[in-house]
């Protein structure tokens, strides 16, 4: 068994343009100010990380470890949330996602998909030079508009569309493999990847890929009504980031599961920080700290009625009381005895 690593925090969420918001090193401070001991990184934020210089230089990266650390704190891993997100993108979305990607390649689907998985590509160079072993990413997605599938799916529909998916993505993860990088999946709603059967449609058309692993955060299950800690007994295997996060489910008589297109706050299931929602984090973290798996807790703020700076204030000490520290030893080995053939012999009647 493995102690999890944190608390730590994903800077997505808090960036602005007013100080401390709008700085690694004003970040890195209120973080650690607020008792975090790691930070999850954003790449698409060029105020925190240059991407393509961390790809490329190996002392730019131990700079910005440093600086990091001289704050107390570490990265837990970089982001390409944004950047994944593009490598699949079907028509219909395109103008959404264009908000994504830079003014060069905006009206341009080919040249934003292969800009994106560029980023990606160079997010597995600057882990490595940055000493890290996963990364955390979206999929993309080509047939989450057949989800709910009216009118029905042509037969092979899926089957072709995993294998766009993974033909686009095996050559990012070829490179994360190079790189000593395992790939973390966010399973999540809107993406092609968004519960279990969907993993592991993709691990199948990537030949089970050893580099393709999961982002294990609980509050897109609750929304999913999917049971989030029997994944857990599922995936354990392939669940190498975390993200801490809660959420609530409440159906009405008017809404439920699809939200009526509702604003956040009046859909039935809804993100909530820390300790305001349904999720059961005592058994998360007990089952995580059982199968070994070796992952940061990292707080994931997305709350629509409480403020980040609750919400982040709230969530380091929220963390640090649920880490297990992991035993070393039985409880009952006070009672043991060394091994002797003889006795066992006998304890068996043989």
């Amino acid at each position: 068994m493995k102690t999890i690593k944190g608390p730590a925090i994903f800077l997505a969420q808090f960036m602005g343009t007013a100080a401390p918001f709008n700085s690694l090193e004003g970040l890195c401070k209120w973080s650690a100010d607020l008792g975090y001991k790691g930070i999850q990184i954003p790449t698409w934020e060029k105020s925190l990380i240059n991407l393509d210089l961390a790809a490329e230089s190996k002392t730019y990266c131990d700079e910005l470890k440093g600086t990091i650390a001289s704050y107390g704190l570490e990265i837990t891993e970089l982001s390409t949330h944004l950047q994944g997100q593009l490598v699949a993108v079907h028509p219909a979305y395109d103008l959404l996602f264009d908000n994504f990607a830079p003014d060069v390649c905006k009206n341009n689907p080919k040249k934003r998909t292969k800009w994106a998985v560029s980023q990606v590509k160079n997010a597995a160079k600057a882990s490595k030079n940055l000493g890290l072993n996963v990364h955390g990413t979206f999929s993309g997605a080509l047939l989450w508009h057949t989800a709910h599938p009216w009118p029905q799916r042509p037969e092979g529909l899926v089957e072709m569309g995993f294998k766009e998916l993974a033909k686009r993505w095996l050559p990012i993860l070829n490179v994360f493999d190079e790189n000593g990088v395992d790939v973390c999946y966010e399973i999540h709603p809107g993406e092609d990847l968004h519960d279990g059967i969907t993993f592991e449609r993709f691990l199948e058309a990537t030949g089970n890929h050893k580099r393709a692993n999961i982002l294990y955060d609980p509050s897109h299950f609750v929304l999913q009504q999917l049971n989030y800690v029997q994944y857990i007994d599922h995936y354990h295997d392939f669940i190498k980031m975390f993200h801490v996060k809660d959420a609530e489910f409440n159906p009405t008589g008017k809404s439920g599961t699809f939200g009526g297109y509702q604003n956040w706050k009046d859909r039935a299931g809804r993100y909530r920080s820390l300790g305001d929602g349904q999720i059961d984090f005592k058994t998360i973290f007990s089952k995580l700290t059982q199968y070994g798996c070796d992952v940061w807790a990292v707080m994931e703020w997305e709350c629509c009625i409480k403020s980040p700076k609750q919400g982040a204030l709230e969530g380091a000490p929220f963390i640090q009381s649920h880490i297990i520290e992991a035993t070393q030893k039985a409880f009952d080995d006070f009672a043991g005895a060394e091994i002797d053939q003889e006795k066992l012999k006998k304890i068996l009647g043989i």
